[in-house]
């Protein structure tokens, strides 16, 4: 069967890391996906864009990178998750915020149950760092990828920030 031009353009690359196994998922140039679960239906390859990708994300987990420079699209999503997913870049690292911070920067204080849904749909978690967000009362609250995984993620800035400062 011969692949369209657009299957070609959607791709994954691995990235081995300390919280296990990462899936880049790319369209063209863009990161549109970070999954834990290897993707189907579309095909593994390296390209300069996912080198790149696995070179800034690797700096993260090894040496505390703090921003990221990889250029994202989000290829899904309603126009209100994509905007509680965009707000997620305004939290520094090694700092956490609440669902209802983002419902209230959102403009929208009564909106945290639907912005916690939308985090659970963040299709590009670590870039925009929804393991930053927490409960009201301080508890860890969830992470669609697992608790210990959101755990080793806030243990990882704040020791981190903690050595550079």
């Amino acid at each position: 069967m011969k692949q369209s031009r657009s299957d070609l353009s959607e791709y994954y690359d691995i990235l081995r890391s300390s919280i296990g196994t990462l899936y880049l998922i790319f369209c063209s140039s863009s990161l549109t996906g970070i999954s834990f679960e290897k993707p189907s239906g579309i095909i593994s390859r390296q390209t300069k864009h996912s080198i790149a990708a696995k070179k800034e994300l690797g700096e993260y987990f090894l040496d505390g990178r703090m921003e990221f420079s990889i250029k994202t699209s989000f290829a899904e999503g309603t126009e209100f998750e994509k905007e509680v997913w965009a707000v997620l870049a305004d939290i520094p690292y090694g700092e956490t915020r609440t669902y209802k911070w983002i419902a209230d920067k959102m403009g929208k204080p009564h909106a945290s149950r639907a912005v916690g849904n939308a985090l659970a749909k963040n299709p590009i978690p670590l870039i925009y760092p929804c393991h930053r967000i927490i409960e009201s009362d301080g508890s860890i609250g969830g992470y669609t990828p697992g608790i210990d995984i959101k755990r080793r993620l806030l243990e990882i800035e704040y020791y981190t920030k903690l050595s550079k400062a």
